[in-house]
């Protein structure tokens, strides 16, 4: 994943929790683009987002113990050749709702807090004190707008418990293997590899055992395993958006971060 700062999730610069008193009168901005996405190659996706997804991003895994769903935009760190100068994705493209979300959040205020708090990102563009926009309180309370932000980060978390259940299966399976792809265009001295990433391994699939396919099927991740699989073909896609946009790096064996 692109890098973000210490302790925060990516994305987000700082965070701070929104209050009456600190944001009275901070309005939501009317900016077209998500221009913060300009460099960022990877972002995370809900479980219930795989069908959407697939069918424009490969969708791939992190590293490590607790894998995390990913949506690949661009195959090098700082290249996403999805959005546009103007952070405009093309026309009918799935948005994910990780990025839909931004620069609201909801999170711990500390790390024994009990309930989760509505916070911003005070940096993003999207949202600051004054000037036009959709007010976030309305005479101390917080504004319509504000409760369906908060509606909806509250979805996000529920679908984010789910994600973390499911992958938490395919893990006890030990389905994930390391990733790797690889092209080599015409005139290139060498290929251009690419690793760093968790796939499904489709000879352990097969092996899957009966009873834990079934409830796979019956709990719906069995086609979002699937989906998973077939949206990796969108490898070619992007490397070859990479291509067009004149956005490869030096061909000696990028790597995947």
């Amino acid at each position: 994943m692109a890098s973000a700062p210490q302790g925060l999730p990516l994305l987000y610069n700082d965070l701070t929790p929104i209050s009456s008193q600190a944001h009275g009168d901070w309005k939501l901005r009317a900016i077209q683009g998500a221009h913060f996405l300009k460099n960022v190659h990877a972002v995370p996706l809900l479980a219930e987002e795989f069908i959407s997804a697939s069918r424009f991003y490969p969708i791939v895994f992190s590293l490590g113990a607790d894998p995390v769903p990913l949506a690949l935009m661009g195959l090098n760190e700082g290249v996403n050749t999805f959005v546009d100068e103007r952070g405009m994705f093309p026309d009918d493209y799935y948005v994910p709702a990780y990025v839909r979300r931004y620069p609201f959040l909801l999170a711990k205020l500390t790390p024994d807090a009990d309930e989760l708090s509505l916070c911003i990102d005070p940096t993003a563009e999207a949202i600051g004190a004054g000037g036009e926009g959709e007010p976030l309180f309305d005479n101390g309370a917080p504004s319509e707008r504000t409760r369906q932000i908060l509606g909806f980060c509250e979805q996000m978390e529920q679908a984010s418990g789910v994600t973390a259940a499911f992958f938490r299966d395919i893990a006890e399976q030990k389905l994930l293997i390391d990733g790797e792809f690889s092209a080599q265009p015409d005139g290139a001295p060498q290929p251009y590899i690419y690793r760093g990433f968790q796939i499904v391994s489709e000879e352990a699939l097969k092996n899957l055992r009966g009873d834990v396919a079934r409830k796979w099927v019956q709990s719906g991740l069995l086609p979002l395993i699937y989906a998973h699989l077939f949206s990796l073909q969108r490898m070619t896609d992007v490397f070859g958006r990479q291509i067009v946009q004149g956005k490869m790096p030096a061909p000696e064996l990028p790597i995947l971060s």
